[in-house]
């Protein structure tokens, strides 16, 4: 574990990215880069479970934090990726309270959730450490929801106050998208839909948490108090170095 979640109760900001392609190399080349944390992400990404497991392990000799976004909060989904040695959760779309509960009833063991124990698992190195990793569980199991619904707007100081809740992760493009503003970030309805969350995190000691791709945006957000920041993702640095050198090639040949 690299102590994300302590890290972040004691005000740490933490950057990390998105990994959408499912690539173990991209990976493990992006983990090498000085990120704190990435993000694995079953939603939208490429990979499947089965790609997460050699994610994971590309991502273990480096700094690297590894969370992974998974698509639902049905509790199989999270004891699967958990029992691979994730380091934390992440799940979209969370709409009220009750849902919120149910990532926290998925993320841990009996009596502080539902997760259903397995000892011979990566996690727990194949049942040699289970001891260790059951009694340290809850204090290093990272629980992120996502804020991107109108209605979870309604509800933010319930969710934030929900122990194993540890971050209100913001997603920009649903979250507009939700408010009938997509894709602006200025609008005064986004800006206050973004310090309501940061309040409420705030007023319950959870952190707040923000994706975006342009780096020149990260004083703004880390100014409202944001600390678990991401910016970009692989997909992302592969295309942009990809069409960057070739426009550079094709302005030599004209």
């Amino acid at each position: 574990m690299k102590n994300l979640k302590k890290r972040l109760k004691q005000g740490e900001t933490l950057n990390g990215c998105w990994l959408n392609l499912g690539s173990s190399l991209t990976a493990e080349i992006v983990g090498q880069s000085g990120f704190d944390w990435v993000l694995i992400d079953l939603e939208h990404g490429a990979g499947s479970e089965k790609d997460v497991l050699y994610q994971l392990q590309a991502l273990e000799h480096t700094a690297a934090g590894a969370i992974v976004r998974v698509e639902s909060a049905e509790s199989q989904r999270i004891h699967r990726v958990l029992d691979m040695g994730a380091e934390g959760i992440m799940c979209p779309k969370v709409h009220n309270p009750e849902e919120a509960r149910k990532v926290v009833n998925g993320l841990h063991y009996p009596p502080h959730g539902g997760r259903g124990v397995a000892k011979m698992v990566r996690a727990t190195g194949f049942a040699v450490n289970f001891p260790q990793y059951y009694a340290e569980a809850q204090e290093t199991i990272l629980g992120v929801v996502q804020i991107e619904t109108v209605e979870v707007l309604n509800h933010l100081d319930e969710v934030a106050a929900i122990d194993g809740v540890d971050v209100l992760f913001i997603g920009p493009a649903d979250l507009s998208m939700e408010l009938g503003i997509f894709g602006q970030f200025d609008h005064p309805r986004f800006k206050e839909a973004l310090q309501e969350t940061v309040n409420a995190a705030q007023k319950a000691g959870k952190a707040t948490g923000i994706l975006f791709f342009n780096p020149d945006d990260y004083k703004r957000y880390h100014d409202l108090g944001i600390r678990m920041i991401a910016c970009g993702a692989d997909g992302t640095f592969v295309a942009d170095g990809a069409r960057s050198l070739a426009k550079k090639l094709d302005a030599f040949r004209k």
